[in-house]
């Protein structure tokens, strides 16, 4: 017995020791901020490790609403209540600090782009509110190649990843999830070659392409103004930077005054100077507001067709616009103030860079032209469309232009309608009113009023009608009725010779205007055209809106390290529903939504719900000159656009688009992500990688110094 107490008492010392090591070590593991410190204690197998589920499998692909009718909708799992915001920590650069350009001595610190890769909070700027955050998660940090918030780096309890769901259209094609993907070689990147007359900083490879435009048979149409893009191999190059570029000013100022440097186009300052389009001041560009047909003012101008018209309502009952010919855009511009959204459009021409001083001014703007093929938007979408001097003979060819603005203007909708044939009597200008008279009955157009402003500026409004009877009735079958609808998508289709009939539903549904703006935002109104949208029903669009609310309330505002204070023009390049640029409205921003043409079709859906956007094919480029947005948005759409070209391609026109000092953001599965940050890194783009299913890049001023393909 004395020989087992002896024993028992030296054990005791012992005991008490390792009790002691265990509670001490518990209490370090609950209170510390990042348990991967400790690996003898984090294994992989740990409940707490944030990328266990991705060592033990391979995670699927994160699923967003279906939208055809052969799957049922998924619903996703509610967003419980935000955990607060993180701050990230800055991003590292794998690339050495670039030559910053130079700026003019009067630029101010916050107006001056810089190019280095400075670390400071200038540099790389966070969500006010957020406060600063350890790094859980040493795998996505090494993934990011930078530190990352810890909501973002680890699998969040408030917003777990399972639980985010894209938008409609996410997830086509993203096959294989987080399986093990062939990695993507880093290309070696070089400036663009471009053809004789073309200027390299401005280059757009699909209207730039001096030997396809060579080799056409005809330009009488316009042909050589519409898009032919280079064959493979297709541009892997980028395009250099103005001298003295900077960064934009910002918006509102911007509508009236852009930096000189960053468009350097002094020509239509000389051709339009006594029509107040733009004025050369300083360092600036400034834009009075002016325009052919409003040299007094586009203000005035705007409040005079209400005057002439009250039913017009901007901003409630007329909410998209489309502006052919538009110039500098003050007409999308100004409207802007009235809640209405212009989609200003023109050729790149010999009107320098008017499309380029809209984008950069900060208002809706895409290169495009009535020549041979139809716009790129779907039927009956605008109520609105508004022409001033565009110089388009809209009965040359058969009528073939005016049949196209028929086609995209809605049921009810207005053409407004500024030129001498108007209000001028000479001889040319008489015969033309003649054959627009002619050709807007022969299309069952009834003319609403026709008025001069004080300066003797006249202006005819036309509607186009609600229902089909006059069609029908018409003694003269020219243009003829097109033989049903046929459901093509108008991106590179002909333009028809013959007039398209709205498909009115039987409960009349689809010839209605759409509810007053803003209400109509929230509503999945059916189009008044033959189309897969009514194949979309409430519940997808409802849980689209929902799902997109919870992402950029949680995620998108409060966890990337984008400015969004500086964003002005977006792109949000696989649209779906519209569910991000929804979520977007109340600040000030505005979004281009692009549905890619091989997808289901929703553009009509957006039109209806009071945004704007095209149709697009992303193997091509955009119609766009470069550096013309702040933020791009990419949402589960890089896997199929894999499948038909290439991702460095992609990447090229991303770069293209993209301003410098300005954010890419890409939701997909971490294979696709990891190429892509692969080769943006390669672009000396600051990349952080977040919840395994977001990928955030900073575009660099960095440019190459030699000439690539």
């Amino acid at each position: 017995m004395a020989i087992s107490s002896a024993l028992s008492d030296r054990k005791r010392p012992i005991a008490i020791s390792v009790a002691l090591f265990i509670l001490l070590s518990s209490l370090f593991l609950l209170l510390s901020p990042a348990p991967s410190a400790l690996p003898f204690f984090f294994s992989p197998t740990s409940r707490f490790s944030s990328s266990s589920s991705s060592r033990a499998a391979p995670a699927p692909p994160q699923t967003p609403l279906p939208i055809s009718a052969s799957a049922p909708p998924q619903t996703p799992l509610p967003v419980s209540s935000p955990a607060p915001p993180q701050t990230p920590l800055p991003v590292s650069s794998p690339s050495p600090p670039q030559t910053p350009i130079p700026v003019p001595a009067d630029a101010s610190s916050h107006e001056t782009a810089s190019g280095g890769s400075s670390s400071s909070a200038a540099d790389l700027p966070r969500p006010e509110a957020a406060a600063t955050a350890d790094v859980a998660d040493t795998n996505a940090t090494q993934l990011g190649h930078g530190m990352l918030p810890a909501a973002a780096a680890q699998v969040s309890t408030s917003v777990d990843t399972k639980e985010i769901t894209a938008g409609v259209s996410g997830g086509r094609g993203a096959k294989g999830g987080g399986g093990e993907e062939k990695p993507v070689e880093a290309p070696s990147w070089g400036l663009c070659a471009v053809g004789r007359r073309v200027e390299p900083a401005d280059y757009i490879p699909c209207l730039d392409n001096v030997k396809a435009v060579k080799a056409l048979k005809s330009i009488r149409h316009m042909e050589h103004r519409e898009r032919h893009c280079p064959t493979k191999p297709r541009p892997r190059c980028l395009v250099p930077l103005p001298a003295g570029y900077r960064l934009p000013l910002p918006w509102p100022r911007s509508r009236d005054m852009i930096w000189y440097n960053n468009v350097p186009h002094p020509k239509l300052v000389e051709y339009k100077k006594d029509q107040n389009w733009v004025r050369k001041s300083g360092n600036y560009f400034v834009f009075p507001g002016g325009g052919t047909q409003f040299k007094a003012g586009v203000t005035r101008y705007i409040r005079f067709i209400e005057q002439i018209m009250p039913q017009i309502k901007w901003g409630t009952h007329a909410r998209t616009v489309l502006d052919v010919g538009c110039g500098v855009a003050s007409f999308g511009g100004y409207l802007l103030d009235r809640n209405v959204i212009t989609m200003s459009i023109a050729p790149k021409d010999e009107h320098e860079a008017q499309i380029q001083f809209a984008l950069e001014r900060g208002i809706p703007a895409l290169l495009a032209v009535i020549g041979t093929q139809k716009l790129p938007f779907p039927d009956n979408s605008f109520d609105v469309i508004h022409c001033a001097r565009c110089r388009v003979h809209w009965y040359a060819d058969g009528g073939k232009p005016l049949l196209e603005l028929n086609r995209v203007l809605r049921p009810g909708g207005y053409y407004i309608w500024s030129a001498t044939p108007v209000y001028r009597r000479g001889k040319r200008d008489e015969d033309d009113w003649n054959a627009m008279v002619t050709l807007t009955k022969s299309i069952c157009w009834r003319t609403v009023v026709k008025s001069k402003d004080v300066n003797r500026i006249g202006v005819v409004i036309y509607q186009k009608p609600t229902s089909n009877s006059c069609y029908t009735e018409r003694k003269n079958n020219e243009p003829p009725l097109c033989s049903g609808s046929n459901g093509r998508s108008p991106w590179y289709t002909p333009l028809d010779s013959c007039l398209l009939l709205p498909v009115l539903s039987k409960s009349s549904e689809g010839n209605s205007w759409p509810i007053s703006w803003p209400e109509r935002l929230n509503i999945r109104s059916s189009t008044s055209s033959e189309n897969s949208s009514t194949w979309f029903s409430q519940e997808n669009f409802d849980s689209d809106t929902k799902n997109w609310n919870g992402l950029i309330s949680e995620v998108y505002s409060s966890e990337f390290a984008v400015n969004w204070s500086s964003i002005r023009n977006v792109m949000d390049m696989n649209a779906g529903f519209g569910g991000f640029a929804a979520s977007f409205i109340d600040r000030p921003l505005w979004v281009m939504n692009v549905v890619p043409f091989d997808q289901p079709d929703t553009l009509p859906i957006i039109f209806n719900r009071g945004l704007i956007g095209v149709y697009h094919d992303w193997c091509e480029s955009f119609n766009t000159y470069p550096r013309t947005y702040d933020l791009l948005h990419m949402s589960y759409l890089l896997q199929s656009l894999a499948n038909r070209c290439d991702i460095i391609e992609i990447a090229a026109e991303i770069d293209r688009i993209l301003r410098p000092g300005r954010w890419f953001v890409l939701q997909d599965n971490i294979g696709m992500i990891r190429k892509m940050d692969r080769i943006l890194r390669s672009l000396h783009y600051k990349t952080a990688i977040m919840r395994r299913q977001f990928l955030v890049a900073r575009k660099s001023f960095w440019r190459p110094d030699s000439t690539g393909s």
